[in-house]
């Protein structure tokens, strides 16, 4: 029997574009719609839920403000679900929508959705991401001014297309190490 081929992936290289945005401590929601822009299924990070076996809420708002989500279109559209009574809340009165696509959804987005703010944008630097994450520190949160707690950073490099997270706590360097967290 002969073996099946097996190639080896591209490796993307170190230095090229990434994003950095505000890493929100919430709960992973999404939204997806059909090819058609007729079905209309919401989801947590792990499964699909409904306004009767939902995840804080967030199936029963959408549902609710459905007309409006249809203008993402075609796809599965990513976010996090945040605000009043989820994680640090943020000092919010309301629960929010916050999607993760940067590049499709600066602006021109359904008015009942955010977007993570974007922290930083250029060549992938530990550099850029210390100073992101000092920004944070000393700032507080971009995704609700006046918090003084922020969770930490996502890093999108756009070669890898990978994400990666750095929280302001807990990610510090292990004692004797020289490797950066």
């Amino acid at each position: 029997m002969e073996p099946i081929f097996q190639p080896f992936s591209k490796i993307a290289r170190y230095s090229r574009l990434c994003t950095i945005t505000e890493k929100i401590d919430g709960t992973n929601a999404s939204i997806w719609i059909d090819d058609l822009g007729t079905e209309f299924r919401t989801a947590s990070r792990t499964k699909w839920i409904t306004p009767t076996d939902d995840n804080m809420g967030f199936s029963r708002w959408a549902h609710e403000h459905k007309e409006e989500l249809m203008q993402l279109g075609p796809g599965h559209h990513f976010g996090e679900w945040w605000g009043q009574g989820v994680q640090r809340k943020y000092g919010q009165t309301r629960k929010r929508f916050s999607l993760f696509n940067t590049f499709l959804w600066g602006l021109n987005r359904p008015a009942c959705c955010d977007v993570v703010p974007v922290l930083y944008e250029g060549m992938f630097e530990q550099v850029a991401i210390e100073a992101a994450i000092e920004t944070l520190r000393v700032e507080g949160s971009k995704a609700a001014p006046g918090f003084m707690n922020p969770e930490g950073v996502i890093i999108y490099h756009q070669a890898a297309k990978l994400y990666l997270k750095k929280t302001l706590v807990g990610d510090e360097k292990p004692k004797g190490s020289t490797e950066a967290a």
